[in-house]
């Protein structure tokens, strides 16, 4: 799926009329998932992946309990760190909300089916096919 690019009023109407499966503000920016394209392809028989962030997590539990929910997590945070800086995108200061973000979002790994840890990508991404074969 492509992202969508929205005003803030755009998006605060989406919130309005209950159009977003999930919607969040993460490290300053807002995210959201509209619902109808996923059960759009829910009802054709299609696996839905969506790449959020805890509290958009917590939004769909509520509405989706029947949901499979996978938490991906870097080997440690220091390697987070790494690898933020080395996408050479964001400032220190954005970095270090990433990571202090990170820190409160690991708490919750309880709550999810299962975690994958994301050390070396070609067995992160076979443990996730292996999950979502069962």
């Amino acid at each position: 799926m492509n992202y969508l690019f929205l005003t803030k009023g755009q998006f605060e109407k989406m919130i309005k009329n209950d159009e977003f499966l999930e919607h969040a503000e993460y490290v300053g920016n807002c995210y959201g998932t509209p619902i109808k394209p996923i059960l759009e392809n829910l009802e054709k028989g299609n696996d839905v992946i969506l790449d959020i962030e805890v509290q958009g997590f917590e939004q769909i539990k509520k509405k989706m309990p029947e949901a499979i929910s996978i938490f991906i997590v870097p080997p440690s945070l220091e390697a987070l760190r790494q690898r933020l800086e080395g996408r050479g995108t964001d400032s220190q200061e954005t970095i270090a909300r990433r990571i202090e973000q990170a820190q409160k979002e690991l708490k919750m790994v309880g709550r999810y089916d299962h975690v994958v840890i994301n050390d070396i990508v070609d067995k992160a991404v076979n443990e996730i096919l292996s999950i979502m074969d069962r």
